[in-house]
């Protein structure tokens, strides 16, 4: 299962926001308000858990400067993972783009694809604010 977000425009550089995504702890300023639980595992780990499901541990995986950050499940039954790519547009503003890529059977993909379309929806939507 593949689920793009909205493209956002940033008004800051490529590298200022591959920087910002880089750190994992700036992840906590993007969560939705139903954020139940927050928490720095290591330097690249990071525990979430929003109102209503299970805590979700995601690990920076790959990093490609300044145009691509991959975090992936840590742990856990179910592999997945979350893309960031930043696109410059100018000097001093650029695109980004959250794909969600995971292998779900049909039911799970029926049943999780909503909440997580919006969850992604919602990162991205507050980066513009929180860089």
């Amino acid at each position: 299962m593949k689920l793009d977000s909205p493209k956002v425009g940033i008004d800051r550089s490529q590298i200022d926001v591959f920087n910002f995504l880089s750190h994992v702890e700036n992840f906590e300023k993007l969560m939705p308000e139903s954020i139940e639980k927050f928490e720095i595992l290591e330097e690249d780990t990071f525990l979430f858990a929003l109102k209503g499901m299970p805590e979700i541990i995601l690990k920076k995986k790959e990093v490609e400067s300044p145009n691509r950050i991959v975090l992936g499940a840590a742990g856990g039954k179910i592999d997945f993972s979350l893309t960031g790519q930043i696109n410059a547009v100018s000097d001093n503003q650029c695109e980004v783009q959250l794909v969600f890529n995971g292998d779900f059977n049909p039911m799970m993909a029926m049943m999780i694809k909503g909440p997580i379309n919006k969850f992604i929806e919602t990162l991205v939507r507050k980066m513009p604010d929180s860089i």
